[in-house]
């Protein structure tokens, strides 16, 4: 299940009479985010976070989701399209393709590379979504003015969103420690994205380890710490909390950064990062 929430900020400048423009919006979405959890865990949540949506924003309360099973990438296409598998094209995560046999990705591209790999190995797009995204019917609108650009810690979740006529979209390759992208797009290693990498943010949030944010009493609406269905991270003999990562080779702590918080707070500096580097908002379209 996913969570949507959108934010937009509006501009002074009109395109047409009486008509207002957003200067910019941004939609964020938060993978395996039960409706509920916005009430469950009401009282944990910061005044500047999802209280400010709930209070100042809208919320639609009766939703569903049409089809299963439902996996993130089909979620991410339905939100983006507003269409279902069976039109989009992207029916789950990964699927056996009839015609030829073959297991597919959702967003795999043998047409393409990965950005900066010398050995030029097939990587990702979007070429197996079927139909156009918001994003896409955006730089339509615009005769391709606007900036289009999807940033997340997994490939499906920048590039399903971005669409097909993003300028670019970066995922967190966790080989590296950076984020990536893929000949597909035409930004593909900006300075700002060049810049950005070489601070290795990830990693150093990483080596910090991962401990409890307030005390284990607040935390009554959660299971207890360590329950059978947890899997303790490499390195550790049992999954609770705290959690240190200092020991691990680069590589290891490269993977984990999927897993804790940290992997969020990474990609919400990418994505400011991508908003300042690509001057987004400020070129009098949407």
């Amino acid at each position: 299940m996913l969570f949507l929430s959108v934010l937009v900020a509006q501009s002074c400048k009109k395109y047409a009479k009486d008509v207002e423009r957003p200067r910019i919006v941004v939609g964020i979405v938060v993978d395996q985010m039960r409706w509920d959890y916005l009430y469950r865990y009401y009282n944990l949540y910061g005044e500047d976070g999802f209280k400010r949506l709930l209070k100042g924003g809208y919320n639609c309360q009766n939703t569903m989701i049409s089809y299963l099973p439902s996996f993130t990438a089909p979620g991410h296409s339905g939100i983006y399209t507003g269409s279902v598998p069976a039109i989009s094209g992207i029916a789950a995560n990964n699927w056996i393709e009839q015609e030829t046999g073959k297991p597919t990705y959702c967003v795999d591209d043998p047409t393409v590379h990965l950005e900066g790999d010398k050995a030029n190995a097939p990587s990702m797009s979007p070429k197996n979504l079927l139909v156009t995204t918001i994003t896409d019917e955006l730089k339509l609108a615009t005769n391709q003015k606007s900036k289009v650009y999807g940033v997340a810690v997994k490939d499906r979740g920048s590039i399903l969103p971005a669409g097909h006529l993003a300028n670019a979209a970066y995922w967190y390759d966790d080989r590296t420690g950076n984020f990536t992208t893929s000949s597909y797009y035409p930004n593909r290693n900006p300075k700002w994205l060049q810049q950005f990498n070489s601070h290795r943010s990830g990693d150093s949030m990483v080596k910090e380890g991962w401990n409890l944010l307030r005390d284990a009493s607040v935390y009554d609406q959660s299971t207890t710490d360590g329950v059978v269905y947890e899997k303790a991270f490499k390195g550790e003999k049992a999954p609770t909390f705290p959690h240190d990562f200092k020991s691990l080779p680069d590589s290891d702590r490269y993977q984990i950064l999927n897993s804790v918080p940290a992997g969020n707070t990474f990609t919400f500096m990418m994505a400011k990062a991508s908003m300042t580097g690509e001057k987004m908002g400020k070129g009098g379209v949407t």
